[in-house]
């Protein structure tokens, strides 16, 4: 169970706001949000990638202390990986419809035909 940064009180981990001193930890009140806080005198940005990439477009950059966005430099990539096979699938289980139908008309054409 995470503790709650400013009193150090244990919280739920979907919590909003800590239940002891009312911090808000989850951004719009939304549980999947969360605020990521600078300790001490040190900013967000300086270890931040979008900062480091130029691509940052919050305001209180490069002074933020509070942040909703950042991604920690030193934290490992995930790096998503598709494969062939399994697109393919994908699309096969979204268009089975129009694929069923398109055999049955090459059926019937195939029918007429002889």
């Amino acid at each position: 169970m995470p503790n709650c940064p400013r009193c150090h009180q244990p919280i739920k981990p979907q919590a909003i706001t800590c239940p002891h001193c009312r911090l808000v930890l989850k951004a719009h009140g939304h549980p999947g949000i969360p605020v990521h806080r600078a300790t001490g005198d040190t900013t967000l940005c300086d270890t931040c990638v979008y900062h480091e990439d130029d691509t940052c477009n919050f305001p209180q950059r490069p002074h933020a202390k509070e942040c909703t966005l950042y991604q920690d430099i030193s934290a490992p990539k995930m790096e998503v990986k598709t494969v062939p096979n399994q697109s393919f699938q994908l699309w096969f289980k979204r268009n089975l419809l129009w694929v069923v139908l398109l055999v049955l008309l090459l059926i019937s054409f195939l029918i007429t035909w002889v």
